[in-house]
This record gives structure tokens, sequence and C-alpha cells, in this order.
């Protein structure tokens, strides 16, 4: 189903990742590769063409650019993005005719995000109005580099680095959006667990909180705590996120350890709606959140 259906309950896509990343959809390591794309799997085309053309087996073609023959495959067959350099090492020993160089600009696969966050990735870019509630770790939108990296370095099954520099720089492209789109309005609830765990330690911790209420400095930014302590909750069910798109239709995104929910049937978007609604009135108001943050970070 598409982002304009009305069908069921919302599109469960197949894993790709994990929600240790969440906040940001990822892609994680064995299985969790972003998802293809017709220019992608025409730029792998191209390159075999090329390399047969060449006479060079993959194995030999991956000796000569760095690479095993496994990964050349998975370039080849469209399940790769090509590293950034691959393009310009690939060119001489593909005869520098100029057809790579050409063929990697229409490429319009975004490295380092999972399947299942895609669809909403490109509706989050467009968003009119846009509410996070996070229960398990600091949305992406709000993370620092420090923070992120010390999730990707923890992720199970271990990423390698090439990994864990393709995801941040997917987690830092995607927070483009809080300083591009002034006229978005952006809502959070983070739980006050969140920053009490010090994920990535207390230094870290401490950054993180300095980069929140930075955040929460802008006027279409509003970020509330919901407190360790209260006696009732409406998100028990776990983390949401809702969406305005330019026509006004109201759009939901639920993510588990394995998968992501994508929801389109208004009568469930009402529903979490109403959810979010009575969370904002649970939470710290504004003014206390900023000042719980700021004691946290230890300015008092």
């Amino acid at each position: 189903m598409t982002a304009e259906g009305t069908g069921g309950v919302g599109d469960r896509d197949e894993p790709g990742g994990t929600a240790a990343e969440a906040g940001g959809g990822t892609a994680a390591a064995g299985g969790g590769e972003p998802e293809s794309s017709d220019s992608l799997r025409t730029f792998g085309a191209v390159v075999q063409a090329l390399r047969e053309h060449a006479g060079l087996s993959r194995a030999e073609f991956g000796t000569l650019v760095g690479l095993s023959k496994h990964t050349v495959a998975s370039i080849e067959v469209g399940r790769r993005m090509p590293d950034p350099d691959f393009v310009e090492r690939a060119e001489p020993v593909l005869g520098s005719t100029g057809a790579l160089r050409k063929a990697v600009r229409h490429i319009t696969r975004q490295p380092g995000l999972a399947v299942w966050f895609r669809r909403w990735a490109r509706l989050e870019a467009t968003a009119v109005t846009l509410y996070t509630y996070e229960c398990r770790l600091i949305p992406g939108l709000l993370q620092t580099e420090a923070y992120a990296r010390a999730l990707f370095t923890n992720q199970l099954p271990p990423l390698g680095d090439d990994q864990i520099e393709a995801q941040w720089l997917a987690r830092a492209e995607q927070q483009r959006l809080l300083w591009e789109r002034p006229n978005t309005a952006y809502s959070f609830i983070l739980e006050e667990q969140l920053f009490l765990r010090r994920t990535g330690g207390a230094e870290v911790t401490r950054e993180l909180i300095g980069h929140v209420l930075e955040v929460a400095q802008r006027r279409n930014i509003e970020i509330q705590v919901m407190p360790l302590v209260r006696k009732t909750h409406a998100g028990l069910d776990g983390p949401m996120r809702l969406l305005e798109a330019p026509d006004n239709r109201w759009l939901a995104y639920c993510e588990s350890q394995e998968s992501g929910q994508f929801i389109p049937d208004p009568k469930v978007v009402s529903m979490l709606q109403m959810r979010y609604a009575r969370m904002r009135s649970q939470a710290l108001t504004l003014d206390d959140s900023l000042g719980l943050l700021q004691r946290m970070r230890g300015d008092q």
C-alpha cells in the first residue's frame, strides 16, 4: 500500500535492521543494507558491462579497486551503494570512459537508511508538522555525533567502520531538516530515563543535553520531557511518530526491533493523535522540561 492508500492498519515492511538505531531508521549489518532502486541497479549493470568488456573477473576487478569479489557482486546487482571513492578507482581500470562518473550522479538511493524507514524519511522531508514520542533512545533528529556513534559502535551484530561512517552520514543528512525547514512545526516528547541512562558516558550525555537545549530554542521546535515518575501515561504501547503532509493528511509510523509499520489508516492515526495529545498534557511543560534538562546538565 502506498502513502495514498486507505487500507488496513498499515504496511509492515520487511526486516532490515534494528530498533537500536531508531529515531533514524538506520540500516544494520547482515541484511540491513538500504533498499535497492532502479537507478542503483542500472549503475550496477553499467559496472558489470564495463568490467566484462575489459575482460576482468569480479575477483580481478575487485583486487584492482580494493574490494572483495562479493562486494563487487553486490554493487553490480544493485544491493550496495558504491563508496564515494569507488568511481574514481574504477574509471581508469575500466577504460576511463567517463561512463561511471555520469551514471553515479543519477543514483537515488540514500545510504544508511533501512528499508522500512525509507518511505517515512521521504515524507518527513516535506512534512508540515512532525510529532515524535520516544521511550528507547534519543530520536535521530536530536542526536549528537558522539551519541549516535555510541549507539552504532555498540550495536549487535557489530558494524564495521565503513558501516558506522555511512550510518552517521545518513543521520547527519536527516538532521538538516531541523535547520532547513523553519516552517515545519516539530514536537518531541522524550522520556526522562533517556538522559539518565547516560548512553556513551557522562560527557556524551552532557553534550547531548546541551544540544537538545540549543535545538529547543528554535521557535518551531517544542521539546517536552516525560517525568520518570508518572501516575498515568498514554504512551505505554511504545514510541510513535505522526506527521501532517503538505495536503494536510495525517500519517503515522511505529517501529519495533526488526521492522517498521507505516500507518495511513485515518482511524488508527486519529487514535495515535489522541494518545499523543494526552501525553503532551502529561509531560512537563516546555519551561519545566528545559529547567529539568539544565539541572541534569549541572547548570543549577
